[in-house]
């Protein structure tokens, strides 16, 4: 059994306190807005999909019990709300992208006559409470089509090496994961003869987390340094790469966990396949490159300390993005829970998806 990080139910909230892991296991309660955003910003949570969930799940914790005046009352607040809790980490679309679609579901119910607010209060509730199992689903289609265009590459009797990169497991989402989930489906199928993490430096969710999970689940694992991953496919014969996303744009540029973009590299030069693994939520159509999507940058302390130890010389300037952008010429396939998709033909794809699901809505 996967490791089940977010707890909601009857418009109660708990998280798993991810700064403690993986020494301490402890669950902390979501009590608002406020302890969303600073549980966001402070990394407590983290993971483009948890994030998401999380926010929202805190706007309806603290609506749950709370009347109002009005449906307009009603909508001024849930917009303001969710555009602050957009504004904890700006990298990862999946808040804006939950944010969005939730706010335009309230304005079109609050310009609605027919829609009472206890009914507009009521479909704000249930969306932002169906993000929990549906992310769970997507999370397992993601890791089966993964596993399916993976081994698709190699002999039938052959177990494979994959590599790894940060936090994708059920710390990351609502359960499963999705580069970890595929690594996962790999597993189930008795085909992962290994998987490797990196450390993932400098906040170490590699190390603390993935890891975590690896042992949680007992997966044939091991974990490396960051600077060792062109010496691991040098020595060890890594099959592919399977990451995650906190933002892919439309022509399938990657933005993910520092370090990806190295990693990408090094593949290439070795052959070796890259995947990219993300729900729809992840794709953000209105960014045409990776040059523009917005890169957050960390305290100075997360590299210059480890907990109250300093390991820098005082004095030293530090510059520590968050994250950085693969090209999408590095990437091999973008896994989504509808399919792998071509860096390429991403853009036309996700398009003809929406296009198909609006067509089934309206028949």
């Amino acid at each position: 059994m996967t490791l089940e990080a977010i707890i909601y139910e009857n418009g109660k909230l708990k998280i798993l306190d991810q700064l403690l892991l993986p020494s301490v296991s402890k669950y902390i309660t979501i009590e608002g807005v406020k302890d969303g955003w600073n549980a966001i910003n402070k990394m407590q949570v983290r993971g483009a999909p948890a994030i998401a969930i999380v926010g929202s799940l805190s706007l309806a914790v603290e609506i749950y019990n709370e009347n109002f005046d009005s449906k307009q009352s009603f909508k001024q607040e849930i917009e303001n709300k969710l555009n602050y809790l957009v504004s904890a980490r700006p990298t990862a679309v999946n808040m804006k992208i939950a944010a969005d679609d939730l706010t335009s579901l309230v304005r079109e119910l609050a310009n609605d006559e027919a829609v009472t607010l206890h009914e507009l209060k009521s479909s704000f509730l249930k969306s932002a409470e169906r993000m929990l199992a549906k992310d769970i689903s997507d999370n397992k289609a993601i890791g089966k089509c993964g596993a399916d265009e993976i081994l698709s590459n190699v002999p039938a009797d052959c177990a494979i090496k994959i590599l790894t990169h940060c936090n994708t497991g059920s710390l990351a989402t609502a359960g499963y994961g999705t580069a970890l989930g595929v690594i996962r489906s790999v597993h189930e199928r008795s085909r992962l003869e290994h998987v490797y993490c990196t450390e993932t430096r400098p906040y170490n969710q590699g190390a603390r987390l993935t890891a975590y999970e690896l042992v949680h689940d007992k997966l044939p694992a091991t974990l490396i340094c960051d600077n060792m991953v062109a010496s691991l496919f040098k020595h060890r014969c890594v099959s592919a790469v399977v990451v995650g996303a906190d933002r892919v744009a439309a022509n399938g540029d990657t933005a993910n966990k520092i370090g990806t973009y190295q990693m990408a590299v090094v593949a290439k030069h070795h052959g070796a396949s890259f995947y990219v693994a993300a729900p729809l939520t992840s794709i953000d159509l209105t960014i045409t490159s990776g040059g523009c999507i917005t890169i957050e940058e960390r305290p100075e302390r997360e590299m210059t300390h480890i907990g109250e130890l300093r390991i820098a010389a005082p004095g030293i300037a530090c510059w520590n993005p968050a994250f950085d952008v693969t090209p999408a010429d590095l990437i091999t396939g973008i896994i989504t829970e509808k399919g792998v998709f071509k860096p390429k033909e991403l853009k036309d794809k996700i398009t003809e998806l929406a296009a198909t699901e609006k067509k089934n809505e309206i028949l």
